[in-house]
Order: structure tokens, then sequence, then C-alpha cells
């Protein structure tokens, strides 16, 4: 299988979009709860891993005055967001940058996208962080927010119980059964990641896990408003 950067995904990009919402269950709903959780006034949002920039375009549908600055370590996913951020007729409200979001957490001075953000996002990127990463990205989040501004992440969380994975993993086969997808064929078509700057193969930590980190970094309410399984929709606001 070809190599690829953790969160690529599928060796070719062009089938990200399809490919993953065969992967994985209700993924628009996913990310549509994010779109949902903004607040009308949100105006300056900063997205963590855009990949094909699939929020990016349920956001900016959704609130005609917010912009986006979005960081991506991945050439090629920046790319394709981009072709379909222009096509779509938003790019004087989306600014792509090529970027490991890892390293603004620990160097955010050496990064020209300013503070005071409204909103941050992030989906199915964070679970590529190992846990004190993923605390020390929360802390910088939490910085970066102007006064009750908010995080949302849609991310796999990791079962607490063996059990769980079990019954995980069932309900993703049922579901792809109900849907006629055959995962096989789906699963042979994604490559292979190694480690890149921040991001490993999945890291990924329990819900209780990310609820507690979020609160001790500045996080002064958290919730969860979506969860299906073992996808989750977390974060909270300052």
């Amino acid at each position: 299988m070809s190599q690829i950067f953790p969160g690529e995904v599928f060796a070719n990009t062009d089938e990200f979009d399809t490919g993953i919402r065969q992967l994985l269950p209700k993924y628009d709903e996913m990310l549509e709860v994010i779109a949902h959780c903004l607040p009308t006034s949100t105006r300056r949002i900063l997205e963590l891993g855009c990949g094909t920039g699939e929020l990016s375009l349920k956001i900016l549908n959704r609130y005609p005055e917010a912009k986006i600055i979005a960081l991506d370590y991945s050439p090629r996913m920046l790319e394709f967001a981009q072709a379909k951020i222009t096509a779509a007729g938003y790019e004087q409200r989306w600014t792509g940058v090529q970027a490991d979001f890892g390293d603004w957490a620990h160097h955010p001075a050496e990064f020209d996208i300013g503070r005071e953000f409204d909103a941050c996002v992030s989906s199915l990127a964070i679970h590529h962080l190992k846990d004190e990463i993923k605390f020390k990205l929360f802390q910088q989040i939490a910085d970066s927010l102007s006064h009750h501004g908010c995080f949302w992440n849609a991310d796999p969380v990791l079962p607490e119980l063996p059990a769980l994975s079990e019954v995980y993993e069932i309900a993703r086969e049922e579901w792809a059964t109900q849907q006629g997808i055959e995962l096989a064929a789906v699963r042979a078509k994604v490559g292979t990641s190694n480690t890149q700057g921040y991001s490993n193969p999945d890291q990924l930590a329990t819900l209780d896990t990310h609820i507690h980190m979020l609160a001790i970094a500045g996080f002064e309410t958290v919730v969860v408003p979506w969860k299906y399984y073992g996808l989750a929709v977390f974060g909270g606001w300052v």
C-alpha cells in the first residue's frame, strides 16, 4: 500500500470524500453538528486539519459572514480543498496554510495567523496526536479564542472497555451492510501512514480523557453534543 501522512487515509486524494463516507457512519451528520454548534455571531474561525475542505464548506455555507484560516500539513489535501472552496465561490473567505498544527501548539509566535478567534474547529485530525500533545494543543486553542469563544472537535474515541470495541465494530459492520458497502473493498484503498511531524497513526483517547483535558486546559464549559458509538463531537467554551 502507498505511504501517506496520518489523516490522508487514502492513497488517492480523489477517493477521500467518497471513501470516508463509506468508512465512517454518519460522516456528514457529524460535521453538520459542528457547523450547527457555532454561534450565529461567529466571524473568525481557525480550522485545524482541514483535509479536503468538507467541514469548511459546511461552515461557509451556513455562515455567510464567516472567514476561515485552515491549517493542514498535507500539500495534496490543501490543494484539493482550495480547488473545492474556489469552485464554490468562497475563495475570499478561506485561507489555507500548509502547517503542522502541532508546531502551532508549541510555537504560536512563529505563525502569522493572529489570535482572538471566535471559534476553532477540527475533524478527524487531532486523534493522530499523542495525549500530551493533544493537551498542549487544547491549551493553545483556549489561549487563542476570544472571550466566550468555542472549540468543536469531531474524532474517533477510544472505547472505555474491550467489550465496547466489539460493540462499535459490529455497529460499523452492520451499518455498512445496510448501506450496501463492502468495507473490505474500501479498506483496500487505504494507504499506510507513518509518523509525520507531530502526527502518528491513530492515538485514540477515551471521551472522558478528552473532557478532562479540555477542562484543565481552560475550557469553562465542556459538552458532548453528538456521539455515535466510537465517534464523537465534543468541545466547549472558554
